[in-house]
């Protein structure tokens, strides 16, 4: 089914792409798109099953999100894109942060603050229950070693207010 079919099916409503999203992420129904099936042409849509998957519950309260997001800095954790500044990689919007996971629920992550990150839509969406590594410990040092001194420096107050008993 193509787009066109889809807005008349819909009795020409105007939101009906926001509405197969809702009906893909709160309802489970499974309607690929080209970015999940590469025959399609965008704007193209097949629901693949009739039958929904059981969604998940969205039990993130608003507390933990603004905790989330002041943690993060208001700024997506993948591209450090800064919420409501244009975004750097598609300048025809701005940016809006949402809350991702870091461990996916379906591959049994929590909800817990710390298994929390903000991402900006564009992030989020490309995500697809993709789970970056962590870097070593190594890594990071050396990361750290290459920063200048002013960055190690306010690393260093970041560390120290994060970790005040240590």
């Amino acid at each position: 089914m193509d787009a066109k079919e889809l807005r008349e099916v819909s009795g020409n409503i105007s939101e009906w792409a926001r509405r197969i999203r809702e009906l893909r992420t709160e309802e489970g129904y499974q309607i690929l798109t080209h970015n999940d099936l590469s025959a399609l042409k965008p704007g193209e849509y097949i629901l693949n099953s009739p039958k929904p998957l059981p969604a998940f519950e969205r039990a993130i309260s608003k507390e933990t999100r603004a905790f989330v997001l002041d943690r993060n800095g208001f700024t997506c954790q993948q591209c450090g894109a800064v919420a409501g500044e244009m975004h750097p990689y598609d300048a025809t919007r701005k940016t809006r942060l949402q809350i991702g996971h870091v461990i996916d629920k379906s591959q049994g992550g929590t909800d817990e603050p710390s298994n929390l990150r903000a991402l900006c839509s564009v992030c989020n969406e490309g995500s697809a229950n993709l789970t970056l590594d962590r870097p070593s410990l190594h890594k990071l040092l050396v990361q750290v070693r290459r920063a200048t001194s002013a960055d190690q420096k306010e690393l260093l107050g970041w560390l120290k207010t994060k970790f005040p008993q240590e």
